[in-house]
């Protein structure tokens, strides 16, 4: 057995079932041990695509995706993905090959220090020297990447490393359970005083909050105590958005009308929140909010968040603990915020399309969310849309939605409907995107074609560099090196030999969405939009502060 068969073995013993990557030189003996296991290699058309779907792979089961590549140019494609990975706090392990140890030490053919390129961007990383550390560097790389806050490893296996004889004697270190610390008593007390002392709390809802059991428990706090929930865009459905104390999301880069329960709150109960997602000082202004910090590991240090309470440990063994000690009768908090959720809600259904209108991003969403069931997934890319999707889209389940919001990479949702597809097969699946973002990863269309998942992808289409147009607006009130051109994307999805759509109206796109659902089909769907809504929505929100 070499040390590449031994890697593999290493593998098996993490549950890996898929790898994603592109095949290379490097990592012959790698590929070819793979092809030998229980472990399918899937071939992709780019890295960035590769490690994409291991990103949203790992944030969909909680386990770390595993994504692939050859050395030099193969790593630096892979970069994009797992930074992504890594601020999302996406669980994924990236391996690349490279060059014998004997060529390191001199400038050679497609050399670059991987290592040190992937140090800025993942928890941890290392190469392996010898065949004696394999089964350590694996299983050290998969428990880092999947412990709170997960994130991204990267393992490095050179090609004569790899194709170095092993002793049998060698074994595997199989995964062992742990359980996550439980929070101080003196902090749960603690954040009790600061309830039993308010009047208006708030709870603002995180990444780290749609994990199932912390879900559970988030909600039963908070209809049993009448506490509104506003959700940053990756903690949408951590909360179902059918309850009454469901507030949306929060996190549009100016004021909306959610921010007034934040305002109006006299306690704000952070509960898995991440400062990567949605800076602190654009919800807490004055730094003076008292906050209750519920999360995995200690806040970071931030003028604009500086918490009262810091509840340090597991999230769903807190919020199981405030449960337990609280009565129903303890906190009996007011419907204060009702106006604000009407006022949300009657906002989201104003952009409900009439038959002769043209299609708008919100107006479409409306359509699909009528269209698919609440168990339903969506995977918004990067753009105008991801806006929109945040703002407007409610979600009923944990993982319903998924934003990248931390790195924000456009080009993840294709490659993202792939993983879902293959890890749900009889869900409704959605992704959508804007042209821009659409293009940079349509090339994975031909791996889910190959793979036969079935999803949908809907490309919004206004030949532009949307979001990026509205934001120069807002600032010079015009916009400049945005405008791009596209290829008729019906035949282009017809090229891969899938079906691609235009609807003309509202009645065809109705039809379309679902057909589409039904048959769960591997699908594009053009929908040309309107961008006026974009900079409507800002003047309308700007003159509604301006008045309140």
């Amino acid at each position: 057995m070499n040390v590449a068969e031994f890697f593999v073995e290493c593998l098996e013993t993490e549950g890996v079932t898929h790898i994603f990557g592109v095949p290379g030189e490097e990592n012959e003996a790698l590929l070819f041990a793979l092809d030998s296991s229980t472990i399918e290699f899937v071939p992709c058309r780019h890295e960035q695509g590769a490690a994409f779907i291991a990103n949203v792979w790992g944030r969909l089961t909680g386990e770390p995706g595993v994504c692939l590549s050859t050395l030099g140019p193969g790593a630096t494609n892979l970069i994009t993905g797992v930074a992504d990975a890594n601020l999302d706090k996406a669980p994924l392990v990236a391996i690349t090959a490279q060059g014998g140890l004997d060529r390191l030490h001199n400038e050679s053919h497609q050399m670059v220090d991987v290592v040190n390129m992937f140090r800025p961007i993942t928890k941890w990383n290392g190469n392996i020297p010898s065949p004696r550390v394999v089964a350590e560097v694996v299983r050290k790389a998969f428990k880092i990447a999947g412990m709170e806050k997960p994130g991204a490893t990267h393992i490095e296996l050179s090609e004569d490393v790899a194709g170095q004889e092993i002793s049998s004697d060698f074994l595997p270190i199989k995964p062992g359970a742990f359980r996550r610390p439980g929070s101080d008593y003196k902090a749960i007390r603690n954040t009790l005083n600061l309830l039993q002392d308010a009047r208006k709390p708030l709870v603002l809802a995180g990444n780290g909050a749609i994990r199932k059991r912390a879900s559970n428990h988030l909600t039963e706090f908070v209809t049993r105590h009448n506490i509104p929930v506003v959700s940053t865009f990756m903690g949408k459905g951590a909360v179902s958005d059918r309850l009454s104390q469901s507030l949306f999301s929060i996190g549009l880069g100016f004021k909306d009308y959610v921010l007034k329960a934040v305002e109006e709150a006299d306690l704000v109960l952070a509960i898995g929140y991440d400062i990567a997602e949605y800076p602190p000082q654009e919800w807490n202004p004055g730094g003076d909010k008292p906050i209750v910090h519920i999360d995995f590991d200690p806040a970071e240090v931030y003028t604009h968040y500086n918490p009262k309470v810091e509840v340090t440990g597991d999230i769903s063994a807190a919020l199981w603990e405030l449960n337990e000690q609280l009565n129903d009768s303890d906190l009996a908090f007011t419907n204060w915020y009702a106006p604000i959720r009407k006022r949300i809600r009657e906002d989201i259904q104003s952009y409900r399309l009439q038959e002769d209108e043209p299609f708008t991003v919100p107006g479409v969403l409306l359509e699909l969310r009528d269209t698919l069931d609440d168990g339903a997934l969506l995977i918004s890319d990067v753009g105008t849309h991801k806006m929109w999707v945040a703002r407007n889209y409610p979600t009923y389940c944990p993982n319903g939605c998924i934003i990248s919001n931390g790195l924000a990479s456009m080009g993840i949702a294709l490659p993202g409907g792939i993983a879902a597809g293959l890890l749900n097969k009889g869900r409704q699946i959605v992704s959508v995107m804007g042209d821009g973002g659409f293009m940079m990863n349509s090339q994975e269309l031909e791996t889910a074609k190959r793979l036969g998942v079935g999803y949908i992808n809907i490309v919004f289409n206004d030949n532009d560099y949307g979001l990026i147009s509205w934001k120069q607006f807002q600032h010079r009130q015009q916009s400049v090196s945005t405008g791009i051109q596209n290829p008729d994307f019906r035949k282009y999805a017809k090229s891969f030999g899938i079906q691609g759509y235009k609807p003309e109206n509202l009645s065809e796109l109705r039809s379309t969405l679902k057909q589409a659902v039904e048959h769960k089909e591997l699908c594009l769907i053009e929908v040309p939009i309107s961008t006026h809504v974009n900079n409507e929505l800002t003047e309308k929100l700007k003159n509604w502060w301006n008045s309140h």
